[in-house]
């Protein structure tokens, strides 16, 4: 790692003055020419002013760095939005204090491990695996900048993600809810969202705001994500929870925003949810390049079929290093990445986006210096790379070690392959190490990958069969006008992929079609939007979105079908014309959007958006020759359109892509080219719009609050009858029945619905029957729906209240004492002879319930009553009424409640080792249906 100069002493006024020469320069270069702008201030706008984008704010950080020997942190590559902003951080940078671990000090290699958890079955399961395996084997090391990095292991991770976990319930998260992540790459995000899972909800990843200029459209956009998805909490960095609340506004579910920073305020509750292979891991929400995002569930099956396959199609085991700088809100990143490298226990090297985008030669640093075999990334990350990186800083680096250098998540350019295994052969990067590969979120990430091991395999295609006929023919090797399309492969081991036409026939190698897959990865369907999933299937296949053939058994993409232009019959490619208008001098690279825009007539217009700083007329004109020219070259047809805009008018998704439909609407809508709205005036129209959302909450609380008010009448009155009816009843099954009757009434007139299974399990005799214990509701629900034959079994504090205890006395309630363990102990050799003497009684073996979700340890008190007596064990399960009224809160809610009775378990004994397998089976069944973690380690 190369070092950075020794900082220069300078006072503030000097360093303002080099600070604003610099940015002066960078600006002429960028802009030659431009005489008429103002001169760069402290306060001008790195964005309207200097027409600053992403690229150009990453060489003016490396500038920064490098004229002032200071490192500063990437998070203003894209905070900044001033000079002032950048000289603040510049004048209170520094070198990492003593005792940090250092980015030139390498780790040593791992040992390889014996085998990979190959009978787990879920991603908590996989944790759980490489815990007790080796819990203190490295599992990341994580950069927190260029210099700084920390050491996190399997033990670490699991134990701060019990600690989330524990938060969570303590927020009255249940399981099966959504809870948004919305952090950068950090330490939180892993804990977070393995906390989440071992909650037994389920995480939803969106990506943090990356400038405040953007602040405004990023939270409209994210509001119909959480709404979508129903999120229920949204985890993010303190920094953002005052921004973040206008979330809550715009979303119904949102009960709650939680700041990283609470992590450390609980003690960590151990317990784990018992996951189905089945069960929805997480909700990956689709980039929305070609629309809107979708919600893609993603089940513990399909993530961990994935892993295994292109695991396998990779060789991947616990000897490679893993390198990744992907966001961690992108399947990529997500799953290619650190789940793929935990499954494997294969150490991953992490690094923020941000920081790679501000010193793209990190990434290849890490690569060399933690000897990592395997890294990822889109196409744009190589074209960064040549473009920025000069041959000084090359220097001394070893890339032998990178054996599979894979290239996917957006299209794959073939001179890409080249120039960049050309560019670092010297450096010892291996030209068989290029890999591009193939997937998308709806097969888990991955579907095709070629043989390792071998060159990139590029197709020529002659131009005009293809456009015409959809045929993929051969090009002659001198031919000029020949497409290039890279091979992605082959299916991943178990699944399968297909070519067809638009009527669903397979079509024949070198014909161009639409791409199907299927296989065990493949998603079950967009969450809460059935329309769109059914667009998804095609009877057993699922359809990519892309369009491509097949040649040798290997998959070529061509382009996705939404955004391919039909003129005159023939077939247009957009993504071949942006890419070549892109290289224009003068066009700002990857700021191009081609797409055909509908007109009232009936006919398609074909549109050039071009981003460009140029504001001389003449020049402007002479790019718009040239871009038509390009065009008529490419496509055999001029443009209708072409819009020369200004930096930043096309918009992208989260991971670089060109939104051409979003694009579109803004040509329709004539709001190209419009200017960042400032900072007030987003938040002041994010507030304006929160007036509505904020109505409609305060009005949905104060009916909540109607209700509860309402049910507690309900009751009281009710109560009142009931109780004194039974003043002269002596009759224990009249009083029942007179209860059990009440109780339904409650249940109908206060809208609670009861989904009652498996009555038919009861038997005909006494039974002891056996109940988790979530709310105070639970003894009032049971009464309700099961035969007025069965007594309560009730905490013995209830003798203190007189009405009450005249109510159980009525009624059968058995009272025992939980403190005082001789009164206990004899309490509960009387409930063994009830039972003997054929009662039915309910017990909640838990004994009692807090408002932290889960199911808590079991007594033995109704285990050693029924083998006592030889009598069934029934195991009931109730889940829903933990929500409708929570222990803690006096306000009961809307909502239905679900009942399952079990099949009855008969003793085999009464000895004290059948009492305990008793017991572990009843409880075994309940935490089944129960829908919550358990917490039976407490």
């Amino acid at each position: 790692m190369a070092d950075l100069a020794e900082p220069q002493p300078l006072n503030d006024t000097q360093t303002a003055e080099k600070l604003l020469t610099l940015l002066e320069a960078l600006r002429q270069e960028i802009q030659p020419g431009r005489t008429s702008a103002a001169p760069v201030s402290l306060d001008s706008s790195l964005d309207q002013d200097l027409g600053f984008d992403s690229l150009a704010r990453a060489e003016m950080l490396v500038r920064i760095e490098q004229g002032f020997g200071v490192s500063l942190p990437e998070s203003l590559l894209m905070n900044a939005e001033s000079p002032r902003d950048l000289l603040r951080e510049l004048l209170r940078a520094g070198r990492p204090a003593d005792g940090q671990h250092s980015a030139s000090t390498p780790e040593p290699q791992l040992q390889s491990t014996e085998s990979d958890p190959l009978q787990a079955k879920t991603l908590q399961q996989v944790l759980a695996w490489h815990v007790a395996a080796h819990g203190d084997r490295p599992h990341l090391y994580l950069y927190r900048n260029a210099l700084q990095f920390e050491t996190i292991s399997y033990r670490d991770l699991h134990n701060e993600a019990m600690r989330v976990a524990t938060l969570l319930l303590s927020k009255g998260i249940l399981a099966g809810q959504s809870v948004a992540i919305m952090l950068p790459t950090s330490r939180e995000y892993f804990a977070t969202f393995f906390g989440i899972l071992l909650a037994g909800a389920v995480p939803v990843p969106i990506y943090p705001p990356l400038r405040p200029s953007q602040l405004e459209e990023h939270l409209r956009r994210h509001a119909g994500i959480l709404n979508n998805a129903q999120a229920r909490l949204l985890v993010t960095v303190p920094e953002a929870l005052t921004v973040s609340r206008f979330l809550k506004t715009q979303v119904a579910t949102l009960q709650s925003l939680i700041s990283v920073a609470e992590f450390n305020e609980l003690e960590a509750v151990e317990f784990n949810y018992t996951s189905q292979s089945q069960d929805t891991a997480f909700l990956q929400y689709t980039s929305g390049s070609t629309g809107n995002p979708k919600g893609v569930i993603l089940s513990h099956a399909n993530l961990l079929a994935n892993i295994r396959a292109f695991g396998q199609a990779l060789r991947v085991d616990s000897t490679d290093v893993c390198v990744s700088w992907l966001p961690l809100y992108h399947d990529m990143g997500l799953i290619g990445a650190w789940l793929g490298s935990l499954y494997h226990a294969a150490p991953l090297v992490v690094f923020s986006p941000l920081l790679f985008l501000a010193r793209p030669l990190l990434w290849l640093q890490l690569i060399d210096q933690h000897r990592g075999t395997l890294s990822a990334a889109p196409n744009f990350a190589y074209e960064l790379c040549l473009s920025k990186l000069q041959e000084p800083q090359l220097q001394g680096l070893d890339l032998s070690c990178w054996r599979a250098a894979l290239n996917g998540a957006e299209a794959v350019n073939p001179a890409t392959l080249r120039r960049f295994s050309e560019r670092l052969r010297p450096y010892g990067l291996r030209p068989q190490a290029m890999l591009p590969v193939y997937g998308l979120a709806e097969s888990s990430v991955g579907l095709a990958f070629p043989p390792i091991e071998r060159e990139p395999l590029i197709d020529r295609v002659q131009r005009e069969p293809l456009m015409r006929d959809s045929q993929a023919l051969a090009a002659a090797d001198d031919e000029s006008q020949a497409l290039e399309f890279v091979s992605v492969g082959r299916p991943l081991s178990g699944h399968q992929i297909r070519i067809v036409d638009a009527l669903g026939n397979e079509l024949p190698e070198r014909q161009q079609g639409d791409v199907e897959f299927q296989g065990p990865s493949t998603t079950s369907g967009y969450f809460r939007n059935n329309e769109q999933t059914r667009k998804l299937f095609r009877g057993d296949w699922l359809d990519s979105g892309d369009r491509g053939y097949m040649a040798g058994g290997e998959l070529f993409i061509t382009g996705r079908s939404k955004d391919i232009i039909i003129r005159a019959g023939r077939n247009l490619y957009p993504h071949e014309l942006e890419q070549a208008v892109s290289e224009l001098a003068g066009i700002h690279k990857g700021g191009v959007a081609v797409f055909a825009s509908p007109q009232p007539q009936g006919v398609e217009q074909l549109v050039i958006v071009a981003e460009t700083r140029e504001q001389d007329r003449q020049e402007r004109d002479q790019l718009q020759q040239q871009i038509q020219q390009l065009c008529l070259t490419l496509l055999g047809a001029m443009a209708d359109k072409v819009v020369l805009a200004p930096l930043h008018s096309v918009p992208k998704t989260s991971s670089g892509k060109v939104r051409r439909a979003a694009c579109r609407e803004l040509y329709q809508r004539d709001q190209l080219g419009r200017g960042r709205t400032a900072l007030w005036w987003q938040l002041g129209r994010l507030a304006l719009a929160t007036i509505g959302p904020q109505i409609r909450r305060s009005g949905r609380t104060i009916a909540e609050y109607l209700y509860g008010a309402y049910l507690w009448m309900l009751l009281a009155v009710l109560g009142t009858v009931v109780w004194l009816l039974m003043l002269p009843l002596f009759n224990q099954r009249w009083c029942r029945s007179l209860a059990k009757k009440a109780m339904g009434l409650v249940v109908s007139m206060s809208a609670t619905r009861i989904d009652l299974e498996g009555v038919e399990h009861l038997p005909e005799h006494h039974c002891v029957l056996v109940a988790n214990h979530c709310s105070y509701l639970d003894a009032l629900l049971l009464t309700a729906v099961l035969p007025p034959d069965f007594g309560f079994v009730a905490k013995g504090e209830f003798k203190r209240n007189p009405v009450l205890y005249l109510l159980f006395r009525r009624v059968g309630a058995k009272l025992v004492e939980r403190f005082d363990l001789q009164r206990g102990l004899a309490d509960a050799r009387r409930l063994a002879q009830d039972v003997a003497q054929g009662q039915s009684l309910i017990f909640f073996p838990e004994g009692t319930f807090d408002r932290i979700p889960g199911l808590r340890p079991f007594h033995m008190g109704a285990f050693a009553a029924a083998a006592e007596a030889g009598v069934a064990v029934v195991p009931v399960s109730i889940r829903g009424s933990r929500s409708k009224l929570r222990a803690g809160s006096w306000l009961p809610r809307q909502g239905s409640v679900q009942i399952r009775i079990s099949q009855p378990l008969i003793p085999e004994g009464s000895n004290w080792t059948e009492v305990v397998k008793l017991r572990d089976q009843a409880r075994s069944q309940i935490l089944r249906s129960c829908g919550e973690p358990d917490r039976g380690e407490e």
